[in-house]
């Protein structure tokens, strides 16, 4: 098949990688958002999945919206049989959506219909679940809740963080998607509705959601520092300033005398007590500085034991 990718952060360009490699399938265009600023200069840098295509030799286009006529017009002239997606970050609509004979086929990192939306890797890590995947579905007007061709599976593992995980699920989508247009293109694959039940959304995780409430349950805290790494990143508050929780903290299950958010500073460690029972921190990182181990912190800020994190 002709294809036109589209795709835009570093998560994307495994899938564009496997796509380019296949001897079934000619990847001719990309499709990415407009390049943006980056950098302390605040240059204008193309998106990591234009930069890969650029290097391939393939032609790039960034529209400012997928609904600009200009870019209809080349989509159309490009005559896709279908335009595989991963992470493009923009808004598909008719008539844009009824140019590729296929359609657009959406890679989504969940096991729909479970973490519908922008941010399914992160609620997967923040709600516990044990196990998650990709999807490939068929895009149509509802969010993310198109036909379904198929899936893959993934353990989540008691100390991945999201950003860990999206990487290998970037890694075996890939091949999903790849498998996926294969089975497109001999007509082997029907995608099938996704079921009524168990839909759960999955929006974005603003900073707001990413700030520790020391009144929880240990294993919880210990999911949002997880959960929001690398980004948004957990934090907390210390002496009037924000303090990113930046590294693995330890469930100390057997240590429960600290109250919520009460320090216990070591030689070589720093406690904190939650809703349940303490915890370790590993790195924070203060406001205004790097991220560092937290007895490194606690040394230099000259931190007593007994001190609050927190409000």
């Amino acid at each position: 098949m002709r294809l036109v990718f589209a795709g835009t952060p570093d998560v994307a360009v495994p899938a564009l990688e496997a796509l380019l490699a296949s001897d079934r399938h000619e990847v001719v265009a990309v499709v990415t958002r407009p390049d943006a600023p980056a950098g302390r200069g605040r240059k204008l840098v193309a998106s990591p999945v234009g930069q890969r295509a650029a290097e391939a030799g393939i032609e790039v286009l960034k529209p400012a919206k997928p609904s600009d006529p200009e870019f209809l017009a080349r989509l159309t002239e490009l005559a896709p049989d279908c335009c595989p997606v991963v992470a493009y970050g923009a808004l598909l609509r008719e008539p844009a959506l009824a140019i590729p004979k296929h359609g657009w086929v959406n890679l989504h990192f969940s096991l729909l219909p479970a973490w519908r939306g922008a941010a399914p890797v992160q609620h997967a890590v923040l709600a516990g679940d044990q196990v998650t995947g990709a999807s490939t579905f068929l895009i149509e007007r509802g969010l993310d809740s198109g036909p379904v061709y198929g899936v893959i599976t993934e353990e989540v593992r008691p100390t991945d963080t999201s950003g860990g995980l999206l990487d290998r699920l970037a890694r075996s989508g890939a091949g999903l998607l790849a498998a996926t247009m294969d089975g497109i293109e001999d007509g082997t694959l029907i995608a099938r509705p996704q079921p009524v039940d168990g839909i759960t959304l999955a929006p974005k995780i603003t900073v707001e959601d990413a700030r520790i409430d020391w009144s929880h349950p240990a294993l919880r805290i210990d999911r949002v520092v997880r959960g929001c790494a690398p980004a948004p990143g957990a934090w907390t508050t210390f002496r009037g300033e924000r303090l990113k929780v930046a590294g693995p903290v330890k469930l100390l299950p057997g240590q429960t005398e600290l109250a919520a958010g009460v320090l216990a500073v070591g030689k070589n460690s720093v406690r904190v007590g939650t809703g349940s029972h303490e915890i370790e921190l590993g790195e924070v990182q203060p406001q205004g500085k790097k991220a560092m181990r937290a007895a490194d912190w606690a040394r230099g800020a000259r931190i007593e034991s007994g001190e609050q994190l927190g409000d």
